[in-house]
């Protein structure tokens, strides 16, 4: 059996935090730019101001209650919703743990 070291290297790295910020902050620019809108429209209509929508556009950094906004705004609502509303599991050992979990009100 061969593992490919450098690439499972490379699909950690893809799945950091940071990565995945920038990558909603160049989808949102994008989604701007093909509507012709300018930051201080979109601020305008979503209620984020002007200079935290630059910021996000460059650096991915965003409250979670102004990225609803800018995400409702393109009219995402639904696509966003749907996000972690599934069950994931990896293992049969991990489905069993979550099913037997699945009334739980509180943590530990």
């Amino acid at each position: 059996m061969t593992y490919n070291i450098m690439q499972y290297s490379l699909d950690i790295y893809k799945r950091q935090p940071d990565v995945l910020m920038m990558r909603l902050a160049q989808n949102c620019k994008a989604r701007r730019l093909e509507k012709g809108l300018s930051r201080n429209t979109l601020a305008a209509r979503c209620g984020v101001p002007a200079p935290t929508i630059e910021r996000f556009e460059r650096t991915g950094k965003i409250s979670l209650e102004s990225f609803c906004r800018i995400v409702v705004e393109f009219d995402y609502f639904d696509e966003l919703s749907a996000i972690i509303s599934r069950t994931k599991y990896s293992t049969s050992e991990e489905l069993e743990s979550i099913n037997r979990n699945r009334a739980r009100i509180k943590g530990r």
